[in-house]
């Protein structure tokens, strides 16, 4: 794992040279966050050296070079996931790559259903914990004290300092913030009613089937991390409407501008 880590940082320094210190992972329909950033160099996963590629609609498979708000960044157009069939460690490869490459904070969002009853669709929820419910953690097997201690502790897995400052900006822009704990699950089926209810149960806000195991490597990695969802759908014993795919990507892109607002000046301030 170390030899490929570092064979791909030293292959992303060969195409950009200087490295940010931030990185934004864009979830479903959310991939439009680029257009904020100026100077780009695209790479395509399919060129980077032991970089999977992204088989989901919606993802479109790049990562990105540039700047916004005139502070360097980088961003991954589209992600990888557990239901795919890639195991964790290849899932959160991205990740032990920023690291290598100097990058200190992770933006991470996503789509998700939402089982919080004050939510609505077209929400944005600002992550302040997670339940993982995934059934392998990306940190099983080997340590490799060069990435992080053997049991990292999560007391805090999204930084509080940012979700502070993501407030403030919430308030000076009349943005409708919400607040909760995301569910991490295997997918690729949305949820029965009984397990959304379930999930709120147990402490949930929404669900989805990504982000946990990208936060649990940079938390690892001793990386701040900043998490957003944007809620596509809701589900519970009372809700009826059938999601689809195509009805997340719709809501999502819906969102857009919100999640652009907030983000961009979530980078420039962070």
């Amino acid at each position: 794992m170390l030899e490929k880590i570092k064979q791909t940082a030293d292959y992303l320094r060969g195409r950009v040279g200087e490295m940010p210190k931030i990185a934004v992972i864009l979830g479903t329909g959310l991939g439009n966050l680029v257009d904020h950033i100026e100077n780009k160099i695209y790479i395509p996963y399919s060129e980077i050296p032991n970089f999977p590629v992204s088989t989901v609609q919606g993802h479109s498979g790049n990562l990105i070079f540039g700047s916004m708000g005139g502070r360097p960044v980088m961003a991954m157009q589209g992600r990888f996931h557990y239901y795919e069939g890639y195991d964790m460690k290849t899932v959160t490869f991205p990740v032990r790559v920023f690291k290598a490459l100097g990058v200190e904070t992770l933006f991470v969002s996503n789509a998700a259903g939402g089982m919080n009853k004050e939510f609505q669709v077209g929400d944005v929820m600002v992550i302040t914990d997670h339940i993982n419910l995934f059934p392998e953690n990306p940190l099983r097997g080997k340590n490799y004290e060069e990435l992080g201690p053997r049991f990292p502790a999560m007391t805090e897995p999204y930084s509080k300092e940012l979700i502070a400052l993501a407030d403030n900006i919430a308030a000076e822009k009349k943005i409708r913030l919400m607040h909760g704990v995301y569910v991490g699950t295997t997918g690729p089926t949305f949820e029965t009613p009984a397990e959304y209810e379930y999930f709120r149960v147990i402490g949930g806000d929404a669900v989805g089937m990504s982000t946990v195991p990208e936060v649990i490597v940079a938390r690892h990695a001793d990386m701040r991390v900043f998490g957003i969802s944007v809620i596509t759908d809701l589900g519970g014993k009372d809700i009826t409407e059938v999601p689809s795919h195509e009805e997340v990507q719709k809501a999502a892109i819906k969102a857009q501008p919100t999640v652009e607002a907030l983000m961009k000046e979530m980078v420039v301030r962070c």
